[in-house]
């Protein structure tokens, strides 16, 4: 009578390798996410200026002195100018002085560019409110000083007979009031005044591509079926996405179906990659697809901070990516109409065409095809 043999268990070396490999992964993750958050710091953040030559240089400098290279003060001729800056992405916000010392101070921002450049700007607002209260309070104390010494002297001439000049009627004696005022010319929607729902419309976006890319990739087989399924899904999941973010969620601004095709075509150019990664290099090609979109592209995306606020040139190589091209399509789309947008469809465009024609070769495919002809039973 046999018995059945005993399964073979794993070596030791084995399983604790595996345990130390994975709790690496889990720490590359983690840098992965945190690393572009806990590195970000402000440089050369574009913000326009407007106003006479003396008080430019006189921010000029005190930006110089307090921002620490953070701000990168633009000069502009007038109050429009500093605006269509703005409205096409080329600033942050803008500083308008006015031609006199008594003309309030007028800042420009756009909390949909950037929430965190937004909160610079109001502190910078106060920093000026805050300047303008103590020069007033120095002009007024100087005032009252002035007026208590022509008393004096119209006292001493009056007790020593003579005709005393009298002083200014207090009544002329006027108190300027200069308040800033602070204008926000793209604010969040109503619906979405935090911009919470733009910001995480990114992930689903990145996970729905990979998602689709990786799933094409192990059950369709043949290149054509694939891209026929990336096509196919991108597109109705672009309307899925669209539907939900801006009818329901009211995340997004602007023309529906723009935005529908901005999503589709991210979540295609993301899928588009994954497939073709399959099938140029197997399934290995579908893991470096997936840890380069999540672990590397999502992160130097942009879409939670500015891209000046990521390291040089790591926020450049994100906007070149398919996660950071969608997120600034989708937050022009939605804030700033009046932005070049060719950019990131461009961008989009050529991920997605690159990766359906590398689909199209799949020559990890073919290869496992060949591997897997089983010959004919010889004839007895």
């Amino acid at each position: 009578m046999s018995t059945a043999s005993a399964p073979s268990r794993t070596p030791w070396v084995r399983a604790i390798a595996l345990g130390v490999g994975l709790s690496l992964i889990v720490g590359g993750i983690l840098l992965a996410f945190a690393w572009p958050a806990l590195t970000a710091s402000a440089k050369d953040l574009p913000v326009g200026i407007v106003g006479p030559d003396a008080s430019v240089a006189q921010i000029e400098k005190a930006v110089g002195e307090k921002a620490d290279g953070a701000v990168d003060l633009i000069r502009y001729d007038d109050r429009d100018a500093a605006v269509s800056a703005i409205e096409h992405r080329e600033a942050y916000g803008a500083i308008v002085l006015g031609d006199a010392p008594t003309d309030a101070p007028e800042v420009l921002k756009a909390t949909a560019a950037s929430s965190q450049v937004a909160g610079v700007l109001d502190g910078l607002a106060a920093q000026l409110q805050k300047q303008i209260d103590t020069q007033i309070r120095t002009q007024v104390e100087q005032g009252v000083q002035q007026l208590q010494t022509a008393m004096g002297e119209a006292l001493k001439a009056a007790m020593a007979g003579q005709k005393p000049q009298l002083p200014q009627a207090p009544g002329a004696f006027e108190i300027p009031t200069v308040t800033v005022v602070v204008t926000d010319l793209a604010p969040y929607a109503d619906s979405d005044a935090q911009g919470i729902g733009l910001t995480v419309s990114l992930f689903p976006m990145v996970i729905g591509g990979v998602l689709g890319g990786v799933l094409l990739s192990l059950t369709v087989a043949g290149a054509w079926r694939r891209i026929a399924g990336v096509l196919v899904y991108s597109a109705s999941a672009g309307l899925v996405l669209t539907g939900i973010l801006q009818t329901w969620i009211g995340a997004l601004l602007g023309d529906f179906w723009a935005n529908a095709a901005a999503i589709a075509l991210t979540i295609a150019a993301i899928a588009s990659t994954v497939t073709a990664l399959s099938g140029l290099l197997g399934r290995p090609g579908i893991a470096l697809g997936a840890v380069s979109m999540i672990l590397f592209a999502n992160p130097l995306s942009a879409a939670n901070v500015p891209v000046e606020f990521l390291l040089d040139p790591w926020g450049t190589i994100g906007q070149w990516m398919p996660p950071g091209a969608g997120a600034t399509l989708l937050r022009d789309l939605s804030y700033f109409p009046d932005a070049d947008i060719s950019f990131p469809w461009l961008l989009l465009g050529c991920w997605t065409v690159v990766g359906l024609l590398l689909t199209s070769l799949d020559p990890a495919g073919r290869r496992s095809a060949r591997t897997e002809v089983v010959p004919a039973p010889a004839l007895v």
